[in-house]
């Protein structure tokens, strides 16, 4: 696969791209592009809201006073990883085989592609400083899944959550392009580039100073195959998936949102959210209901490093 021009050729099909890239990463439970996972593409969109386009009245905030984070913490132990699959194959978590606990992973995909600086510059919110300050306020340990684009945007913010020793921040790719096709329109990648995309966003990470991170990814889109999976192999991390959807992308009523994931979540269970103002603007109020909903429930919340470790 070679990048393709004619998905990033023209400004509407970034928009495009974006709309059906966070509706991707807020699809299904580990489904991959080969079909070896459960479900298909329309399974993986969620609810009905993830088509809508995304909102352009954002609500404004200051990014570096609610990305402050307690004194930084030293580098964490080394996280657990899986095994290699067959033939070497780049390993896949969706759930924890300990499935009595009553453990829960809420992830945050934290979006932007390479090719929506533009976008930022003029204005769109690709952060979410406020979701980050309730889950520190509700005290629920959670797994950032940051692209590298990110981190570059928001540095202050990815070395707030990358010190916070409430979080963990795992790679989502640098340009949050496919790596496989065809994946919600995103433009694709070839095996030599997807190494390189995954890679540099690590760079991101520590460019910008974050030390809590994870070697675990998460496939743009969730859309993977045996060729994608063999592409970052040597990479040495263990791909991530997920077994709940919250249909936070474009959603307008956090109430639906917040309902999805109870109505989801079992033990051992990961949830996929997102930490982008702009595409998921309920997140923070959904969240303010889950916790509660399911701590009533006797959950615990825990990084995807302490459900991989069991």
């Amino acid at each position: 696969m070679t990048l393709s021009v004619r998905n990033v050729a023209v400004a509407a099909a970034l928009s495009a791209a974006l709309c059906t890239a966070l509706a991707g990463c807020g699809g299904g439970g580990g489904t991959s592009a080969s079909g070896s996972g459960s479900g298909n593409q329309a399974a993986r969109m969620g609810t009905p809201g993830a088509s809508a386009p995304p909102s352009s009245g954002a609500s404004a905030g200051t990014p570096q006073a609610a990305g402050s984070s307690p004194a930084a913490a030293p580098p964490p132990a080394k996280a657990p990883t899986l095994a290699p699959g067959p033939n070497g194959l780049t390993p896949v978590f969706e759930r924890a085989k300990q499935q009595t606990d009553k453990t829960v992973a809420l992830t945050f995909d934290a979006d932007m592609t390479s090719d929506q600086g533009p976008r930022a510059a003029g204005g769109e919110h690709f952060d979410n400083p406020q979701l980050i300050a309730t889950l520190r306020t509700l005290k629920v340990p959670s797994t950032i899944f940051m692209t590298g684009r990110w981190a570059e945007e928001y540095p202050d913010q990815a070395k707030a959550i990358g010190t916070d020793p409430n979080f963990e921040i795992a790679n989502h790719s640098y340009s949050h392009h496919a790596f496989t096709s065809p994946c919600y329109g995103l433009p694709a990648l070839d095996a030599a580039a997807a190494r390189a995309d995954v890679d540099r966003a690590f760079a991101a990470f520590r460019t910008a100073g974050a030390v809590n991170t994870v070697p675990y990814f998460r496939f743009p889109g969730g859309c993977y195959d045996d060729q994608a999976l063999r592409a970052v192999s040597t990479a040495k991390v263990t791909a991530v998936q997920w077994d709940v959807v919250s249909g936070d992308a474009f959603a307008k009523d956090p109430d639906a949102v917040a309902e999805q994931v109870l109505a989801g979540v079992k033990p051992g269970s990961v949830v996929v959210m997102h930490c982008t103002r702009s595409a998921a603007p309920v997140t923070e109020e959904a969240i303010r209901k889950i916790v509660p909903g399911l701590r009533g429930r006797g959950y615990r919340f825990v990084k995807v490093s302490e459900l991989i470790g069991k």
